[in-house]
């Protein structure tokens, strides 16, 4: 048998605990859901270049020189253009098979570089003058960590005040005093459109020209939404 006064605590805590969840179920009346939405265009400020060189022969040893040669002739060449960043890219070998598929008659190899920067014109000049070496892969526009930072904090606030703004029209509409957030969620999202490319022709050495593509870098739509509940003050 309990101790009474272990009793009697027992006792007055359950009695404590009855109003906390009546406060707890009262806080579900008068609640509204509300979405705010700001989008901001932000032009890209960085592009991403992708070359490769793909080669196929009998010999591996062959055909990995012959590749490792124009990636490296490639470097050298990206090396000398100021404030683009030179990295390499994917490297991959695989066997081609007869028309059996039960020998294996020949390799091919594949190696890439990749160059990032945001002096476009720099990075154009730069693909006219290795695609005489290189294939051109892809050319991916994007905004850079930093602007894209400031533009979601930016919004952000944006988007707290269009919630605000929507929170008082809704208390007006249901005849409240006020109102209190009862949770607020802000999510940040990015969509960008394909990048614009035309053909235009460049000079590269004497007597020979390379065919580059001539870019548009286009924008990123910045998408913030301000996403919560509120409860409404009756008067």
């Amino acid at each position: 048998m309990p101790h009474p006064f272990f009793a009697a605590v027992l006792l007055g805590l359950a009695c404590a605990s009855v109003p906390a969840l009546a406060d707890q179920y009262e806080q579900r009346y008068n609640q509204v859901a509300l979405r705010a939405e700001v989008q901001q265009s932000v032009t890209h400020d960085t592009l991403r270049v992708t070359f490769f060189a793909e080669e196929q022969d009998k010999e591996p040893s062959v055909l990995a020189e012959n590749i490792t040669t124009r990636l490296n002739r490639g470097l050298d060449i990206a090396r000398q253009a100021q404030g683009v960043k030179v990295s390499s890219g994917n490297r991959s070998s695989q066997p081609v098979y007869d028309k059996e598929g039960e020998n294996i008659v020949a390799w091919r190899e594949r190696g890439e570089i990749v160059l990032e920067g945001s002096d476009f014109a720099v990075l154009t000049e730069l693909t006219g003058k290795l695609m005489g070496n290189l294939s051109l892969g892809s050319m991916q526009f994007s905004l850079s960590p930093v602007t894209r930072r400031a533009t979601e904090d930016e919004l952000m606030q944006e988007a707290i005040e269009a919630f605000k703004a929507r929170a008082d029209l809704a208390t007006r509409g249901l005849g409240g005093s006020g109102y209190k957030v009862v949770h607020l969620n802000l999510n940040s999202q990015m969509s960008q459109p394909p990048a614009l490319f035309r053909a235009r022709t460049m000079a590269m050495a004497a007597d020979k020209e390379m065919s580059a593509p001539s870019v548009e870098s286009g924008q990123a739509d910045v998408t913030v939404s301000a996403d919560g509940t509120i409860e409404v003050l009756l008067r």
